[in-house]
């Protein structure tokens, strides 16, 4: 079981995501047991995660970039393997952060089917399924179908991994729904990940029971009911001695 250490940005600074109501986001120190500032660097000296989810919310929102920060970081943390989503709406929009991520997340949200397929043949990509209440949320009209018939499209595609990411249940510890996630792994030819609800390590062991390759963790791990070490080995405990 694979763990990415999610960082959310925002003006930057890492806050804490909840339910994907991005105006109510506040910074993740506010809530954090583990942090005393929610500046990006910090975060990271603390947490030491051996993979990050980072996702920029302002590109995703329209109100900006932190490409700096994102720069600072990539060439800090050589040793980190990063996923980035940096809200990429057109192809070319992917040199913008050539060098800066170890792979390039298309979200649903953002992303069109024309740009996973382009982008699929030229760089390693991870496609996020963007769920509320298990709707997928697109752009593109062509993406907004039943998210077990998106799975299996994408199938056709030589991406990484799928990210299940149902933002209802982001920074809820609302817990994960396995025979969704079960169905998920059924249908994919691709490696599935989890992103939102996952509240400690019993919530991982039952992931890597119906296949789940990986998991987006915060919330529990600023909560403590995931261990920073846990999160800095990348691996969950349920898989430490394998």
């Amino acid at each position: 079981m694979r763990l990415l250490f999610v960082m959310d940005l925002l003006n930057g600074i890492v806050v804490h995501a909840r339910r994907g109501e991005r105006a109510k986001y506040k910074p993740v120190h506010i809530s954090s047991s583990i942090v005393d500032s929610s500046e990006p660097m910090h975060v990271i000296e603390t947490v030491r995660p051996a993979a990050i989810y980072i996702a920029d919310l302002n590109r995703l929102m329209g109100t900006g970039t932190n490409i700096d920060i994102l720069d600072r970081i990539r060439h800090r943390y050589r040793h980190v393997w990063i996923a980035l989503d940096y809200g990429i709406r057109s192809s070319s929009e992917l040199e913008e952060i050539k060098g800066i991520a170890d792979s390039i997340v298309l979200g649903t949200e953002t992303a069109s089917l024309d740009i996973i397929r382009d982008a699929a043949t030229n760089h390693p990509i991870i496609v996020s399924i963007d769920l509320f209440n298990r709707k997928v949320q697109a752009r593109d009209e062509r993406l907004r179908i039943a998210p077990l018939k998106l799975i299996e499209e994408l199938n056709a595609y030589p991406i990484d991994g799928i990210i299940i990411l149902e933002l209802n249940r982001v920074g809820t510890n609302s817990g994960i729904d396995t025979d969704f996630l079960a169905q998920c792994v059924e249908r994919s030819c691709h490696d599935i990940l989890c992103g939102g609800g996952v509240r400690n390590n019993d919530d991982l062991s039952r992931l890597e029971d119906i296949g789940v390759k990986g998991a987006l963790v915060a919330t529990a791990v600023h909560e403590g009911t995931i261990t920073v070490s846990g999160v800095s080995t990348g691996a969950g405990e349920a898989n430490t001695g394998g």
